[in-house]
């Protein structure tokens, strides 16, 4: 009987630790299936966003020429690589011929401008961002115009692009824009410079703000 006893407690004990060898390879393979749908999840994910992705960039020269009108009925041609800035004693007007080269229709939001070269790797404070007062589209592969205006004479920025502009120094416009549904947003720096009579404008620098910074 003793012998029959022990052999049944090991059969159970057996029986037990296969059970639980089987249970623990079982969890095991299905924390790595979970691990491996996650991770696909991610990457289709990733791939969608990818395939609808706005990235702003100066026009090429080549480009034709942007028809710009603003509130009031003021409005000019900014040809293609070029901006525009017309100066009056009420408003500083603003504008930049820029062209999509990224996957997604590019909507702006908003914009902030600062006189002189930037060398530092940063961007302005998003709520720093003056909105803007109507949606721009720009669609991918496209060409477009962003505008802009400074309206309040007092302000120090409208006496600071005023002198700016009188003397021929740099500006720089930082333009925060995203895809349709609001995502993805970019923060694109342009450069402008006085040449010739000419405001040529090229893109320096771009910095993801719902993304992780390349650099």
């Amino acid at each position: 009987m003793t012998d029959l006893a022990t052999i049944a407690s090991l059969a159970t004990a057996g029986g037990t630790l296969v059970l639980a060898v089987a249970t623990f390879v079982s969890v095991r393979q299905g924390n790595r299936a979970t691990r491996i749908s996650e991770q696909a999840t991610r990457v289709a994910e990733q791939s969608l966003l990818a395939g609808r992705r706005p990235l702003l960039m100066n026009s090429r020269p080549q480009d034709p020429k942007q028809r710009v009108e603003f509130r009031g009925g003021e409005h000019f041609d900014v040809p293609g690589g070029r901006a525009g800035i017309r100066v009056t004693d009420s408003v500083v007007y603003l504008a930049i011929s820029i062209r999509n080269v990224g996957t997604d229709v590019a909507v702006l939001h908003g914009w902030y401008l600062c006189v002189g070269v930037q060398y530092d790797r940063v961007h302005p404070p998003l709520e720093e961002f003056t909105p803007q007062s109507l949606d721009i589209y720009v669609a991918p592969g496209d060409t477009g115009s962003w505008e802009g205006t400074c309206r309040d004479p007092d302000a120090d920025d409208f006496q600071a692009v005023t002198a700016a502009v009188q003397t021929g120094e740099p500006l720089v416009v930082n333009l925060l824009y995203g895809d349709y549904e609001g995502g993805q947003r970019v923060i694109s720096q342009f450069n402008l410079v006085h040449q010739d009579d000419n405001w040529i404008a090229s893109v320096v620098r771009h910095f993801n703000v719902d993304r992780p910074d390349p650099r």
